[in-house]
Formats: C-alpha cells, sequence, structure tokens
C-alpha cells in the first residue's frame, strides 16, 4: 500500500491513504496544501488531529474545513481553549492518555507526552496499516538547564517510552528538534530501539537543522527509511510495506 505525505510546517502533515486523507497539527499552511488536496479529491473520510494546544501545532483555520471533516480529533488540554470551543463540538473527540476512539474506518490510540497533549496512533480498520504521530512527546534534553530539571525530562521520557515497548506502526512522525544542538536526536535514537516501525518521517525541526541519520543510528539488526522534509510543500510516496520513495 502506497501513500502520500506531504510536509506543511514543524510537526504538520497532511497523509492521503486513498479513500482517506489525514491531517495532523496543522498550524500553518500558506500554500493552502489542504485545501487544494480537499478541493481535487473526494474522500470517503477526512479526520483532523491536533495532539495538543500549542500554537506551533493548534491553530483554529482548520475549522475553515469543517463540512470536509467527519472527525476533529484533539489533544484533551485543547477543550479548555477559546479555539478549541469554536469547533462544532458534536465533531471534536477530546483523547486523555491512554485512550481509544474508533468509527467504521478508524481505530485511534493515544498515549502521554512529556510536554502536553497525546500522541496519537492511527489504523487504518480496512487495511490495517498504522501511523505514529508523536506531538510533542520527546526526550527535551535541553543543554541550557540544570541538572536536575535534565534529569526530571529522562524520567518523563523513559516512564512513558515503557507504554511503547513492543509499539508496530508502518510509518512513524517523530521530533528530531535542531534546538537541542547535539542532543537533537537523542529521543528518537531510543524510540526506534523498542518500537517496531517501517519507515521514520522526523518533524519540530523549525531550525532547519539539516540533520540527517549516519550509520550508527539504527540499532543492530534495524534498518528502515528516513525522511527529515525542510520546506512546506514536500511531498513523498511511502510504500507502506517499507521504503519512502520521491514521485
Amino acid at each position: 500500500m502506497e501513500i502520500a505525505v506531504t510536509y506543511l510546517l514543524n510537526s504538520g502533515f497532511l497523509v492521503d491513504m486513498g479513500n482517506l486523507l489525514l491531517v495532523f497539527d496543522d498550524f500553518e499552511d500558506s500554500q493552502d496544501i489542504v485545501g487544494q488536496t480537499l478541493a481535487k479529491n473526494d474522500y470517503e473520510a477526512v479526520y483532523f488531529f491536533a495532539s495538543h494546544a500549542h500554537f506551533d501545532h493548534f491553530d483554529e483555520h482548520i475549522l475553515n474545513y469543517q463540512q470536509a471533516a467527519c472527525r476533529y480529533i484533539f489533544g484533551y488540554d485543547i477543550r479548555r481553549t477559546k479555539r478549541g470551543r469554536r469547533f462544532p463540538q458534536e465533531k471534536v473527540t477530546y483523547m486523555r492518555p491512554y485512550e481509544q476512539w474508533e468509527d467504521e474506518c478508524l481505530k485511534v490510540e493515544s498515549y502521554d507526552s512529556t510536554d502536553v497533549g497525546v500522541a496519537f496512533r492511527v489504523t487504518d480498520k480496512k487495511t490495517g496499516k498504522s501511523i505514529f504521530h508523536a506531538g510533542d512527546f520527546n526526550w527535551w534534553d535541553w543543554t541550557g538547564e540544570t541538572a536536575e530539571n535534565r534529569k526530571l525530562a529522562e524520567n518523563a521520557f523513559r516512564k512513558q517510552l515503557k507504554q511503547l515497548v513492543g509499539m508496530k506502526a508502518d510509518l512513524a512522525f517523530f521530533p528530531v528538534d535542531g534546538r537541542l544542538g547535539s542532543m537533537q536526536d537523542k529521543g528518537v535514537r531510543e524510540f526506534i530501539r523498542v518500537t517496531d516501525i517501517g519507515a521514520l518521517i522526523t518533524m519540530h525541526d523549525l531550525e532547519k537543522s539539516g540533520w540527517k541519520p549516519g550509520a550508527e543510528f539504527f540499532p543492530a539488526g534495524k534498518r528502515f527509511p528516513v525522511w527529515s522534509p525542510v520546506t512546506p510543500g514536500e511531498k513523498k510516496l511511502v510504500e507502506m510495506t517499507g521504503g519512502i520513495t520521491v514521485k
């Protein structure tokens, strides 16, 4: 199964699965990629995900797509915001960590974050293919912080990582933030060590750090394609049996 993934900005992605359209953390879409995609295609169902209320993950402009959207699936903290309350609540599902929601097309599982909100694992019930979007779950090891705060960040990350051991996903989106400097891939290295993923797309790198996986990045016996998008509008085709190609 081949899907088309388009980078919007930061952690925002459009995932075209043929009959389904998934939009993750779309806070800014200056090229109107989502609007143009909706205008050109007729989908069985369209879903908008927002992992949490931070401005660089959630913006109310996605309310403009409410006629096309069959469901808005939001991290629980968005419920408390004025922006969140502007959405038609009959179309909104708020998820806390470790909850499940499903309809005839998708099964959605939520996980905790090391910041606010949730991460999502989304499974297409027709094909069984799954996508993990980490939101702001990461090992946020800021070099300027105190030793105590850095240890707290490590503990929070490792606690949540235990809940992901053995998780399978055909495609995973995970932060590799250039602001962390030499620590930017610390979280994703641990994530890929304990999970079983088919391909990785990195995100949350507005620094445009140019990060690429070195030979030592992959754990022993594991190898999969990696894409680190830089410019909004970049698009890749992802073969859900493994592989990322450019077309």
